[in-house]
């Protein structure tokens, strides 16, 4: 970077803290810390001329968890645990509603659905039965008492599926590209500058020093850490990459489907966007090979997912492909994220486990709270 007096004095001297990453999170925590200090120099260092990672690269899912899933966390989870992540993803999904207004988003609730392939009649049935179990301890969450899941029948026409779906009412969905762009405008009238094109390259926790695009190294006062997916590069907390693979249609004349839909297990997702469909997942067809930073897409998972859609999801209805994109989220053994401090000026809040819309908000102002004791 060969950068002139005046550049360095104005962006890159005397900061006081430096976040690494312009996402949900990152953006988030520096809204947070400009609450807390009026009059600190905050900045947003960003890899990408946009949010690189999964933040404006997701499905827009306003999710807190499924049926199937809740049933799976419990395998490894207590009953309080699975509550607890539960309750952190509705209060995120309202922190984020409230900073940024439903209007603003576009956040829609037409509700979710759990749909089975008739492979999977077994676990079908578990969840069946299952089900008034976990509106129970759902009651523990929310304040509306009613059941949050019910049994529907399929009224989509797809194929190869259980003709039963598990209904979720209180599931949303929102406009990923304008919850990012309200954040990044809401961070601009805050005064909180944000560099793109600025990779941080090296990071020495200890010293508390970050080089970026390993040129110019830098010393603020305090270093939040907001990469989740592409946090391993920078430190050697447990936290692995999980690309994610997205395609959408051209429009489709007269689509019934509305709302949010998850698929085999959750390994495959899809809603509406007016009246085209998104449509993504297939990590399971490789997991090692999709355990990866690199932003491309694999012809073996964009094969998995046109051929769900043409046997499956949109039988006998011809569609065409208009955008394929991956995305990088950030995983672990544990769903909980990682909030700790790393070295005496050092901080992260990552591995969101690809619930970055639901706790983003709330890891980021957790992470902005961490560093202000």
């Amino acid at each position: 970077m060969n950068l002139s007096f005046w550049e360095r004095q104005t962006w890159l001297h005397e900061i006081d803290y430096a976040i690494v990453g312009s996402g949900i999170v990152g953006l988030n925590c520096a809204l947070e810390l400009r609450k807390q200090h009026p009059n600190a120099k905050i900045v947003i260092f960003e890899r990408g001329i946009l949010p690189s990672g999964a933040s404006t690269k997701n499905a827009g899912f306003a999710c807190f968890g499924s049926v199937s899933e809740m049933l799976d966390d419990l395998n490894s989870h207590s009953e309080e645990e699975v509550i607890a992540l539960v309750k952190e993803r509705v209060s995120g999904l309202q922190l984020l509603r409230n900073t940024l207004g439903d209007t603003t988003i576009d956040y829609q609730c037409h509700g979710g659905y759990e749909v089975f392939l008739k492979k999977d009649a077994t676990l079908f049935e578990q969840c069946k039965h299952q089900m008034p179990y976990i509106n129970e301890l759902m009651k523990e969450v929310f304040e509306d008492k009613e059941p949050i899941f019910s049994l529907k029948k399929d009224d989509f026409g797809f194929q190869n599926t259980h003709d039963q779906l598990l209904f979720n009412r209180l599931e949303g969905q929102l406009d990923t590209g304008k919850m990012m762009r309200a954040l990044l405008k809401k961070a601009s009238e805050n005064d909180i500058l944000i560099l793109n094109s600025c990779e941080v390259t090296r990071l020495q926790p200890v010293e508390g020093t970050l080089t970026i695009n390993d040129t110019e190294t830098l010393h603020p006062k305090k270093i939040c850490i907001a990469t989740n997916g592409f946090a391993k590069q920078l430190f050697s907390e447990e936290v692995k990459p999980a690309r994610a693979q997205v395609l959408i249609s051209k429009p489709i004349p007269n689509l019934a489907i509305k709302g949010t839909f998850h698929l085999d297990k959750g390994y495959y997702y899809f809603r509406n966007i007016g009246d085209r469909l998104l449509f993504g997942g297939g990590r399971n067809l490789d997991y090692k090979g999709e355990e990866t930073t690199e932003m491309a897409l694999t012809e073996t998972i964009q094969q998995q997912l046109e051929q769900l859609l043409k046997h499956t999801i949109l039988p006998e209805i011809p569609f065409e492909i208009e955008q394929r994109w991956s995305g990088i989220m950030g995983v672990g053994d544990q769903k909980k994220p990682i909030l700790k401090q790393l070295a005496p000026t050092v901080y992260c809040g990552v591995r969101l486990g690809g619930m970055g819309v639901a706790i983003g908000s709330a890891v980021g102002k957790k992470l902005a709270e961490l560093t202000s004791p």
